[in-house]
This record gives C-alpha cells, sequence and structure tokens, in this order.
C-alpha cells in the first residue's frame, strides 16, 4: 500500500534522526519488556480497577461473618484497615468516589464506599464519611445507584427488598436457551446471585447493631423501581414481569423452586471446574461463595475452600499495597508482549531475525488451548473446541479477541512442537470462522448475543447484559485471519470489512467496546481493514486517519477519557503512552506513517520513556463495562509503544512484512 500522506516539508532531513531515536527508544523498551516475562515463558501484569472491589469485599466479610453481640467482628481486622486506608486512598476532594483515575464521583461507587467505611467502623461525623454522604446525596442520593448496589444492600435489609429487582432462579429453566442470551458473565453473576437473593427473601441477614443507611436517602427521591417509565415500552414490560416474580416467590409450589435452585446449583457447581472459580472474574466469584454459605455448605467444604481460595488469589496485600484484582490476564498480557517482541525482532534485525526469544512464551500459550465444550457450544454444539482465554484457567469461556491476539502472538514465538502449534492454530481458525455473528461482527464470548430487548430487564444496568459484537474485536479477529492466510476475498472476511464500513462514525472513527474508547476502535478497524487489503485512499480510511490526526494533543500523544462512553462522542485527556502507541499503529495502518503527527507521536514515546525502558501511565485505557467499571492494565504502557515503534521504524525503513 502507499502512503495517503506526503511527508510534510522540511522534514524529509530529520527522517534518520527520527529512525535512529526510534530504534534506540525501541531497543531499550524490548530489553525491559523481556525483562517482565516470568521464568515459565509468560507474563502477568497487574489488572487493577477502582475502589468497589475492595468496597465489595466488606460486604462479603459481613456476609461471613455476622455480627455477634452486635459488633461485625471479622477476623484479621487489620487486613480490614489496610482495605479502609486502600479505598480513602482514592477519595476525591468533593468526598465521593470515581469509576477511573481522576474520573468525577460517581453515585454507585462512592455508596458502595459508604457502607464499607461505615461498616468498617469510621464514624458518621467523621470528615471522611460527612463530606462523602454530601457528596452521594448531591449525586441523587442512595436511590440513584445501579441496581447491583441495591440487590446487595437490601440483603441485609439496608435497602427496602420489594423495591429491587428479582432474579428468579428460575431463570435456568425457561425454554428456548434464555438463559444463554445473556452475556457469559451476566450468568456467571445471576447463578449464584439468585441463589443468595433466594435464601434472604423476606429474611435479611443480620447487621451491627443500630447500623443502617438512612441518611444516604435522598429526602423525596424515588425509591420504587423505575419509577416513570413510558406505558408501551419494552422496560415496562420487564417491570410487569419483575412484579409477577414478585407475587410468584411467595406462592410458588415448593417443589418448582427446589427444583430451580437445584439447577441452578447444579449449573454453578459445573462451571467450578477447569476454572480459576465461577466465570474467573471477581463478582461472580463473591455470590458464589455467597451462594454456597447460603446452600448449607461448610466452611470446610472443598467447594466453600477452593472458591475462597480462588477469590483469595485475586487480592494483593504486601503490607503497603492493598488491592483485589477484577481477574487475571496473564494470556492477553503474554499474546501482546509476544506480538510485540516479534515485530521489535523484525524491526532491529530486518536482514534475518535471529531465532525468538519468546519460544517459551509459545509453548506456554499451547498449554492454555482450550479443547472442551463450554457455554458457547450451545450456539455452535458441532463446532470443534479451541480458542483461548484471558486468565490462567478458564475453560469454559475461551475469548474471541484472545484467540486472535494469540493467533498473532504464536507467528512471532513459534512452539518448540511445530506439529502442536500448527495443529492449534488450525483449529484455532475453524473455531474464529465458526463465531462470526450473523451481521459479519465477532464479540467477545458468544455468537448472536444481541436481543436488545434484555438490556431493558430492571437487573440490567450494569450496561453489559449482552455481549454483542463490536468494530475492535472484529479488526483484530479480521487481522489474525489475514496474516493466517485467509483469503481476502472470501465470505467471512467480505462480511466483517462490511460490517466495518457500517459500524464508522460519521466523525472517521469506530467506538472501542474493550478499550477507551475511540481511539482503540479506530486502530483496531484500521488494522483489520489493511490486514484484508483495503487500500490507504479508501474513503473509509482516509477519513478515519483524517480523525485520528485530528484529536492528537499538542504534546504530540493521544489521549481519551473514560467520559468518552457517557458523551457517545470522543473526550480528550492527557497524553498516554497506549494511547498514542494506538493512535501510531492506526496512523501507519492507513499508510501514513511520515506524516508531522506521526512524527510528533514517536517523538512523544521517546522523550516520554523512563530510564529502564518502559512508560508510566497513570489513567485507565481499559473498558470491562462502559460507564460501569474500567480497567488499568499495568503492562499496556509497555507493550503497546513497543509494538508501535517497531511498526513505525518498519515502515518509515520500508522493511514492513506482513
Amino acid at each position: 500500500m502507499t502512503s495517503g500522506l506526503q511527508s510534510t516539508p522540511g522534514l524529509q532531513s530529520t527522517k534518520e534522526e527520527i529512525l535512529s531515536s526510534a530504534r534506540q527508544a525501541l531497543s531499550s523498551a524490548s530489553a525491559h519488556l523481556l525483562s517482565l516475562r516470568t521464568p515459565e515463558g509468560y507474563w502477568h501484569g497487574h489488572l487493577t480497577a477502582d475502589s468497589t472491589l475492595e468496597s465489595d469485599w466488606l460486604l462479603l466479610l459481613l456476609w461471613l461473618h455476622p455480627p455477634t453481640s452486635g459488633r461485625f467482628s471479622p477476623p484479621e481486622p487489620e487486613k480490614v484497615q489496610r482495605a479502609v486506608a486502600s479505598i480513602l486512598r482514592r477519595q476525591n476532594p468533593d468526598g465521593g468516589f470515581s469509576i477511573f483515575p481522576q474520573g468525577p464521583s460517581e453515585v454507585s461507587a462512592s455508596v458502595k464506599a459508604y457502607f464499607a467505611l461505615k461498616l468498617a467502623g469510621l464514624a458518621p461525623e467523621s470528615p471522611e464519611l460527612t463530606q462523602l454522604r454530601h457528596c452521594i446525596l448531591s449525586l441523587g442520593g442512595i436511590q440513584a445507584a445501579n441496581s447491583y448496589v441495591k440487590i446487595n444492600l437490601s440483603l441485609f435489609g439496608l435497602f427496602p427488598q420489594q423495591h429491587v429487582p428479582t432474579v428468579p432462579p428460575e431463570i435456568v429453566l425457561l425454554p428456548l436457551q434464555f438463559f444463554y442470551e445473556m452475556s457469559s458473565w451476566t450468568r456467571a453473576i445471576v447463578a449464584p446471585l439468585s441463589i443468595v437473593q433466594y435464601a434472604t427473601a423476606g429474611k435479611p441477614r443480620p447487621v451491627p447493631a443500630g447500623f443502617h443507611l438512612q441518611e444516604l436517602f435522598l429526602e423525596g427521591g424515588p425509591v420504587r423501581l423505575h419509577s416513570d417509565v413510558p406505558l408501551f415500552s419494552w422496560k415496562k414490560l420487564f417491570l410487569i414481569g419483575d412484579s409477577c416474580a414478585k407475587i410468584y416467590a411467595r406462592l410458588a409450589p415448593a417443589s418448582l423452586r427446589r427444583k430451580a435452585i437445584h439447577a441452578m446449583t447444579r449449573w454453578m457447581l459445573a462451571h467450578f471446574r477447569l476454572s480459576d472459580g465461577l466465570g474467573a472474574i471477581y463478582p461472580s466469584m463473591q455470590y458464589a461463595i455467597m451462594a454456597l454459605e447460603a446452600l448449607g455448605y461448610s466452611a470446610d467444604s472443598p467447594e466453600r475452600l477452593e472458591a475462597q481460595r480462588q477469590f483469595d488469589n485475586l487480592l494483593h496485600d504486601d503490607g503497603q499495597d492493598f488491592f483485589f484484582e477484577p481477574c487475571f490476564s496473564p494470556v492477553w498480557d503474554t499474546a501482546i508482549a509476544a506480538h510485540a517482541l516479534g515485530a521489535a525482532s523484525q524491526a532491529l534485525t530486518p536482514a534475518g531475525a535471529p531465532p525468538s526469544e519468546t519460544q517459551s512464551a509459545g509453548d506456554w500459550l499451547l498449554t492454555k488451548e482450550v479443547r472442551e465444550k463450554g457455554d458457547w457450544s450451545i450456539k455452535r454444539p458441532h463446532t470443534e473446541p479451541s480458542g483461548w482465554y484471558f486468565e490462567f484457567a478458564n475453560e469454559f469461556y475461551p475469548d474471541i479477541d484472545d484467540t486472535a491476539m494469540v493467533l498473532m502472538a504464536l507467528r512471532h514465538t513459534g512452539a518448540s512442537s511445530p506439529v502442536k502449534l500448527e495443529a492449534a492454530k488450525q483449529r484455532a481458525i475453524q473455531w474464529l470462522l465458526a463465531m462470526q455473528s450473523r451481521d459479519g461482527g465477532w464479540a467477545a464470548f458468544d455468537v448472536d448475543n444481541d436481543t436488545h430487548s434484555l438490556s431493558e430487564v430492571p437487573f440490567a444496568d450494569h450496561n453489559a447484559m449482552l455481549d454483542p459484537t463490536c468494530a475492535d474485536i472484529t479488526g483484530r479477529v479480521l487481522e489474525a485471519l489475514c496474516l493466517h492466510g485467509a483469503d481476502p476475498s472470501s465470505a467471512p472476511i467480505q462480511r466483517a470489512v462490511s460490517y466495518l464500513r457500517r459500524t464508522q462514525t460519521t466523525e472517521g472513527s469506530w467506538s472501542g467496546r474493550w478499550g477507551v474508547n475511540y481511539l482503540y476502535g479506530t486502530f483496531l478497524a484500521l488494522r483489520g481493514l489493511r490486514a484484508a487489503g483495503l487500500d490507504d485512499r479508501e474513503a473509509e480510511v482516509l477519513r478515519a486517519a483524517e480523525w485520528i490526526r485530528s484529536v492528537q494533543n499538542a504534546d504530540g500523544g493521544w489521549g481519551e477519557s473514560c467520559e468518552s462512553y457517557a458523551k457517545n462522542a470522543f473526550v480528550e485527556a492527557p497524553s498516554t503512552p497506549s494511547q498514542t502507541a494506538w493512535a501510531l499503529l492506526g496512523l501507519i495502518a492507513a499508510g501514513d506513517a511520515s506524516s508531522e503527527s506521526a512524527r510528533r507521536g514517536i517523538e512523544f514515546l521517546v522523550s516520554s520513556q523512563r530510564p529502564q525502558g518502559g512508560w508510566d501511565e497513570a489513567l485507565a485505557t481499559g473498558t470491562g463495562f462502559p460507564q460501569v467499571f474500567y480497567l488499568s492494565y499495568h503492562y499496556y504502557r509497555h507493550s503497546f509503544p513497543t509494538l508501535a515503534l517497531a511498526e513505525y521504524i518498519q515502515f518509515r525503513s520500508g522493511t514492513h512484512k506482513d
């Protein structure tokens, strides 16, 4: 492909100087990234979020250790105080808590923090809670919190049970595989939560003597579930269904309720197998422990012990830092790092790259290939299992995004057994092709998980009831398939290209579901389109490149706020290494490696690099649930700049190879 832009006059004389500094930065970055590899050959950076995880841990402790003599007396009280300190470190100047670094105070996170801090012993009249309470009331009070916060509090009688959504265990018995029309993570959460809610219906768990949250209720604010809803709407229909479910819960035959609880319990226990906890994510693992306790499993039962062990593994507590990780990301971190290092090796030794230093990563990744059928097989029963998950073990939930990333990494790493490597690649390719949705795109875990009316159920305000297709995953899968020999003219590739054409915004960008946000979606869409053979003079590519250049910061880097999801438009933020790398990778994919924008982006990465070869990054650039939960991947700041520097060098020196 030819460049869509000509070099800016006067910059050609500095080309070799820029390339030289980029090579030095890449060499240092590669060495640093390689130094982060574990002895087993994989990468695993911290994955951190907001204060809600530590707050929810206090709620779990209250569930497992009900008050004695009216007092909350959990084991290891010093650990509780470290959790309190961890929460308070993230309190905003206005007293509230945000859901991403440097973000505005958000009511649900703030209510969770207030509950946790008060439970742990902070007095309501303390400066911290006084300021926090005023902030919560200014945001609409406890009534403005999301459904999951209200459900959690209702388990202890701290919010009226009649005014929270019902999560009936009978969901698992509904016909037409209704349970599998919800997203994978929602299924993993709903299964134990339905048991927990059933166990506390009409009989909330005890709280310390005198403990309440009445001071958080905004006077005159609505308490009823969605009190103002259009009459003729899906939301109204589901609210009527929720009312019926509440009546059913009081009148249902005990035998039918037992059947539902038994079926949901059986589903939950089956999904413990070959996984780092239920769903291998914090919320479902927390609810699983609570559900097992409610079902009567003793604390020393094998099921409780294993569930607790997996949950406790999420805690990072070294005596100074105290935080829970929402899950682990070793497969993801390894695939991105190995791919970046492979590109770096090609850029630094174009005449013939030496044998990969990351073969051990390839061998490790091969041990993580899924070989058993999981939830995805409900809609694809005849597809051979394959793919890769995100965590150390999560056999039921291979991740389409991870699978594509691993396939790209394996091109660089190789493996000690070429036969096993090739077999795994072919299985994964066929699995990806089978997981393409009817609209031409790819989602994260499921096929055609897009029954949009389900987003109106009362407990769906976590903004992740569904797992629809998205541009970022579609672009990455498109790139992976084409790099592994897929015919650009084939039907699956053309359907994916059409999907990306349709989903481009009028400004020229694409939204990113799993990274913040338009910069992430745009760079991946452009890479997919380039791999599929789209010329960089196509209108979609030109518009996208121009959009990237238009949102560049004055310092030469790029940054985007998590607020862009709430605004449905790009919201600028201070430049970050990962987002600057994404912008550069998008420009390069669009055929622009020689403009002033690209040069200034490279200069930003070079000038902001730390002496040890890595980068610092204070902001969250990963997305869990838009507008609800954001993530900081601690290795993004190292891997993506390494990849961007490598591809820039290859394109500017004419050595790039697809």
